[in-house]
């Protein structure tokens, strides 16, 4: 049997070392996400949701018409190799209304949920952490404003304020916080006497640090089901108050408006009111799946079970 030499030991190359490699686990909300898209109710909210924002972003581009120029001559059409969705009373083209309608009835829903949305979370935020006299506060405030329906609260601030979008989502902010603020206070007060937060209030951490970057990202995920909800009820809302007479104001586009000029001609020209309907009914039904979906994302029951 050979005997190897030193010399061939030491000549003989090295064994790549080999480091196992650690697999990052994805972030939270990216995992959530994912869940959400495969989800066939969120992926179909995802599609719908994008869709009507492609429209409300590009609505110079792909509308066929100038959404306020009459047609003179061709009043209460039918849907037609011209006018797709048919036109109202005054000749307008109605696919081009309903496009350009996607602009109030979006940019209301994105103002709520940024003003009611952080009104709400911050102040259910400081009830819940804070307690004591700011907690009585605050729940005293949210019951002052829970005595008043949403629709009364909006005529009041719109009264104050006049008609328009912006006032409109100032009216329907108000309307919400206290309800965002009872969720938030609620979850607050699951999360403010764990270990990480006794921990961060042990280092020397104050109360606003604790509650903006610790207690609040822990307890974010089932604010943004809600905030996906209220988007529904945002659009709902400035749809109702447009048909009242107190959004949007003519001669521009909105779906409310428009459901409320198509009451007069619905056995001429039911048109009208079918193209704004549909569209606002497909925008509320993939908003509420898109809610569904991200409660079911972010169920830790589910996410645990590898649902």
């Amino acid at each position: 049997m050979a005997v190897r030499s030193a010399t061939d030991v030491v000549a003989s190359p090295a064994l790549p070392v080999t480091t196992p490699q650690v697999r990052k686990s994805p972030h939270p909300f990216a995992a959530a996400f994912r869940r959400t898209w495969r989800n066939p109710l969120g992926l179909f909210g995802m599609i719908i949701l994008s869709l009507l924002v492609f429209a409300a972003l590009f609505a110079p581009f792909i509308s066929p018409y100038d959404p306020i120029v009459q047609h003179q001559g061709k009043e209460l059409q039918g849907p037609n190799a011209q006018f797709w969705f048919g036109t109202d009373e005054l000749g307008r083209d109605l696919l081009s209304r309903v496009i350009w309608g996607t602009r109030p009835s979006l940019s209301v829903a994105l103002m709520v949920v940024g003003i009611g949305g952080v009104l709400g979370i911050l102040a259910g935020l400081a009830a819940g952490y804070l307690g004591g006299w700011a907690d009585a506060l605050l729940m005293r405030i949210f019951d002052a404003l829970f005595a008043f329906p949403a629709i009364l609260l909006g005529f009041v601030v719109i009264a104050a304020l006049g008609p328009g979008t912006s006032q409109v989502a100032i009216a329907i902010a108000i309307a919400v916080v206290p309800s965002l603020g009872r969720v938030a206070r609620s979850l607050v007060l699951k999360e403010r006497y764990r270990d990480y937060v006794l921990a961060a209030r042990c280092v020397g951490a104050g109360s606003v640090r604790v509650m903006l970057k610790h207690v609040l990202p822990n307890a974010v995920s089932p604010m943004i089901v809600n905030l996906a909800l209220l988007m529904g009820f945002a659009v709902l809302a400035e749809a109702g108050l447009a048909f009242l007479g107190l959004g949007t104001q003519p001669p521009q586009p909105s779906w409310g408006a428009m459901l409320n000029s198509s009451r007069a001609y619905l056995r001429v020209d039911p048109w009208m009111a079918i193209g704004p309907g549909i569209v606002l009914a497909m925008l509320l039904l993939g908003l509420n799946y898109l809610a569904d979906a991200l409660r079911e994302a972010f169920d830790p029951r589910r996410v645990n079970a590898g649902l």
